[in-house]
């Protein structure tokens, strides 16, 4: 009950005033978005990958309202992607993008050219695009526009979620040599009719979705702070040793000759210690981070996401009060 409040709030206006204009908020906030601008995102970026790690950037915003913002959006995104080739911070940093905020919404025509944009903005500067999936309506629309832009593209990354029901089949189309793709458990408010709505169905479902990624040709990113299912890819990877069924695969760089290559993805600022841990230890961990202005739906999906999230949000607030 408290995730579905959380991700109506997420889209309720007055909820959005109280949160946005809070004195106190910010500063909580930046624990899980790397400010405002660019030179912040590049600030961060440095600061993780100087830590071992990897980063995807997000520029927050979502279900733009005109065409000539997701212009804007189109341009942020290159302006981005200059910077962080400048910084020497790619290939090491890529972006991840919402064709809402390109403008799906208006014109998926607008959305798809924009994209195509900010594929070769990432290709110029050395890295690549993951493109973000958003509520279970545009699944098709987002993977349709996926396949477009592999077909130039190849690089490009896709993102499955695991509570939906559809997911563990377009695991398997998705599991091609070269591709890349994102499970998670997804963070949206959606019916039962489409989604696993119980915990444990949800983590069933990631299980056998990751399993079919694991086995199959492309490069899984495994989005996860749950420690069985960080173990779980672990376990999956050496079960899957190069050199036994993956042998000859195009899979994606190799993390030593014993393992099946995959990485671990991790939201800032949850579980830091754990993301430094496992890189530590050899594994590749990539960090989202998302920046920009419009933070606020990001936020609260966050907070549906995981109580303890939240407990910190109201301590922060209690404690600067």
């Amino acid at each position: 009950m408290l995730r579905t409040a959380l991700l109506m709030a997420s889209g309720d206006p007055r909820v959005r005033r109280l949160v946005s204009t809070a004195p106190l908020t910010r500063g909580v906030v930046a624990r899980f978005v790397a400010g405002e601008d660019v030179t912040a995102a590049v600030t961060v970026a440095a600061g993780l990958r100087d830590a071992g790690l990897r980063v995807s950037l997000d520029l927050l915003g979502e279900d733009v309202t005109d065409c000539h913002l997701a212009e804007e959006s189109a341009a942020d995104y290159s302006e981005l992607l200059r910077a962080l080739a400048d910084a020497g911070l790619t290939p090491e940093t890529e972006v991840s993008v919402k064709l809402s905020a390109l403008g799906a919404g208006l014109d998926a025509s607008l959305a798809r050219d924009l994209a195509f944009r900010v594929c070769q903005a990432a290709r110029d500067a050395g890295t690549c695009v993951t493109v973000d999936m958003e509520d279970h309506t545009t699944t098709d629309a987002t993977l349709t526009v996926v396949a477009e832009l592999r077909r130039e593209f190849d690089e490009t990354g896709a993102v499955v979620q695991a509570y939906l029901r559809r997911t563990e089949a377009d695991c398997r189309d998705l599991a091609v040599a070269g591709g890349r793709v994102r499970l998670c458990k997804g963070a949206y408010a959606e019916p039962a009719s489409v989604a696993y709505i119980r915990r444990a169905e949800v983590n069933a479902s990631y299980a056998r979705c990751l399993a079919v990624l694991m086995a199959g040709r492309g490069y899984p990113m495994v989005a996860t702070h749950d420690p069985a299912l960080v173990e779980l890819a672990a376990s999956l990877a050496g079960e899957l040793a190069v050199g036994g069924r993956l042998a000859g695969r195009a899979v994606g760089p190799l993390q030593g000759s014993d393992r099946r290559p995959f990485e671990y993805q991790m939201l800032y600022g949850v579980r830091p210690g754990e993301q430094r841990r496992l890189a530590r230890a050899g594994e590749v961990v990539r960090v989202y981070v998302p920046c920009g202005r419009e933070w606020y739906g990001y936020l609260m999906r966050r907070l549906a996401e995981r109580p303890a999230n939240l407990l910190f949000f109201v301590r922060a607030l209690r404690s600067t009060a």
